[in-house]
Order: C-alpha cells, then structure tokens, then sequence
C-alpha cells in the first residue's frame, strides 16, 4: 500500500491545544464496523454503548519529563536530549567510563551533535554522547541511574508535548494534563502518552464499573515507535521502533476469560491495541515483559480486540493505519472528513472515536 493513500488535509484550527475541562466532556465519534454509520455524541455517553462485561484495556504507562536541555561542557552551545528507551542489557563499550551511570536510545537536538560529546545539565545531571545509531537516534550514557535519575528528569525535564502543540512558554497544567489519570507511578518511562485515556475521569470509570464493565490494565512504555513518521512510499518497508511491554498472567487469565466467554475485548488507544495483539501471539498464562516492533495496516488480522477507542490521528501516520487495518481505510477516511465537518479537535488534546 502507498503512504499516499492514508494521508488527508485538516485545518489547522482543528488542532487541539488544550484538553475539554472535564476530560469526558470531549466529543465522541461512534463509527460502525460492519456498515461504517457515525453519530456524534460526547464522550460520557460511552456508558450508554458499553455494556456488562465488557472488558476495557487501558495502558496504565505514566510520562516522564523526557526533555532535557543543557549546553555543551566544551562551548556552552545548547544541546536538546529526548529520552527515548532506557538500554537495559547495554554492551560494556557503552559503559566503558565506568558502570556509574546507564545508557539510553535519545533524540538529540543542536549544531554539531556528534560523538564524545559531552552534555551538561543542572543539578548535576551529565552525558556524553556514545555512538551514532544511523537511524536517527543517538547512544547517551548519563552519569546518574534508577530512581536518582529518574527523580532528576522529572524534576528538570519538561514534558515532551508533540510539536504541533504550540506553546510559547511551559504550562504547568501540561504536567498533569498530559497524563491520563490512571497512569501508574511505577511505570514511568513513556515519551507520548497513550491519549485515548484522556477522556476519562475519575467519575466515569466508576460508573463503568458500577455498570459491570471490567478494568484491565497493560503497559507499553510508548516510545519512537509510536510517534516516527512513515518515510517510505511503500508503507510495507516501515521499520517500527522497539517498544517494551509489561503484561502480568491475571489480566492474561481475565483477557482469555473474557474472549472465551464472547465477552468484547474494547482496547484504549493503539498502544493497548499493539500490547494485545503482540502479548497474545503466543498465548502463555505468565507474566509477559518484551519488547515489540508490531507494525499493524490494513490486511492484519486482529486476534483478541473486539472494539477501539482512539483519538484523531495525523496523516500518513502509523496510528492512522492500524484504526485503517480495524475498520478498513475508505470507513476511516470518511468518518474523518465527517469530523472535519463537524469541527472535532484532532489529535493528543482532542476528540475520541469508538469503533465497535
């Protein structure tokens, strides 16, 4: 298939730059499966499509402060490092100042980025600049590790909002704006978050419960993977990013459970989508932590999701081709010129899909 064939135009007013305040007051596209139909809803009307027994799988990944800005400790020049995967397993000539310290896959940003080159940011956090990975991404080895830098980050970093969100200055309320409100502390390390989680609240998940409707959660720590842009004409030679995946053996249990039962597997996200459809390659009742390159477009078959939840994705967009390969391209493209018609807000702060 041709990139072209999934790209679309949007006004550029439609993007969002802020969220709905509250959160499940977004709007809410209802697309069929089966004969493309839409209706136009918000998002707190989901209750009323979700029915006892259902299960929701929601990526409970929490984002870090992946950007960090600092100068060069030769020149002072500004240097940008986004972090991407931290290397668990990294080969000692990464380490080899020393096993102070770890590495991780970053984006760095600046004028004659280059390797040796030495980083440094405040309260002394420091890098140097290892190897050239050729597709993009850079090898960092920082002078801190576990938790007392994961405090550091987070502490100096700032939050690593896509692009197309504009902002002229850091927003305090992005800290907590751009996280769902499950996100779980212990698993910290996404650069994106998973968005479709946005638009629920406190007081809809408890009314889904109430309901019968059952809670799963997953982690994929959403990295370049998720976020890279499609640069081949022919979308068959894309190369997904490695993302890493946690997935414990009871939610396991309770997804075949579910599926045994004809219970609807309804996925939060893509990134949900993509742990579910990797994690069950090979059905094992354990606990499950790998790392997945899983690239869904039209012709995959879906093994265990049922119905989706997503947002508005960007043209051309891996994301846009996995709701494409669910729903089928020509519904998705027509349900998003109808969204355009009816001024929804695209993409991470904007308006839900349900495709059931």
């Amino acid at each position: 298939m041709k990139l072209k064939q999934f790209d679309y135009n949007l006004p550029k007013n439609l993007i969002a730059q802020e969220p709905i305040s509250p959160r499940d007051h977004s709007r809410l596209l209802l697309l069929s499966k089966n004969n493309g139909k839409i209706q136009h809803k918000h998002f707190y009307n989901i209750i009323d499509y979700l029915k006892s027994g259902d299960v929701l799988v929601l990526n409970n990944t929490k984002v870090m402060a992946a950007r960090l800005i600092g100068k060069k400790t030769n020149t002072g020049g500004k240097v940008e490092v986004f972090l991407l995967n931290k290397h668990l397993t990294p080969a000692l000539s990464l380490l080899r100042r020393g096993s102070k310290g770890e590495v991780w896959q970053c984006l760095v940003g600046g004028h004659k980025r280059k390797e040796n080159l030495e980083v440094e940011f405040t309260k002394g956090l420091r890098a140097e600049i290892l190897q050239n990975n050729l597709d993009g991404t850079w090898q960092v080895k920082f002078n801190k590790s576990g938790a007392d830098f994961m405090k550091l980050v987070n502490k100096i970093g700032r939050v690593p909002l896509p692009p197309y969100i504009k902002r002229e200055q850091k927003l305090t309320s992005d800290q907590k704006n751009y996280q769902t409100i499950y996100a779980d502390d212990k698993k910290i390390g996404s650069v994106a978050a998973p968005t479709a989680g946005f638009h629920f609240t406190k007081k809809l998940i408890s009314e889904l419960k109430k309901k019968g409707v059952q809670f799963e959660y997953v982690t994929l720590q959403v990295g370049l993977g998720t976020f890279a842009p499609v640069k081949v004409d022919d979308i068959t030679k894309h190369k997904m990013h490695a993302e890493y995946i946690e997935i414990d053996k009871k939610t396991i249990a309770n997804i075949i459970k579910a599926k045994s039962e004809n219970r609807r597997i309804i996925a939060v996200g893509t990134t949900s989508v993509r742990t579910l459809e990797s994690a069950f390659k090979k059905v094992s009742v354990k606990n499950q932590a790998f790392w997945t390159n899983i690239f869904i477009y039209p012709g995959y078959k879906f093994k265990i999701v049922d119905a989706m939840i997503t947002n508005f994705h960007l043209p051309k967009s891996t994301l846009l081709m996995l709701v494409s390969a669910f729903v089928g391209r020509e519904k998705i493209l027509k349900a998003y010129e109808e969204a355009i018609k009816k001024k929804y807000r695209f993409f991470s702060y904007g308006d839900a899909m349900l495709i059931v």
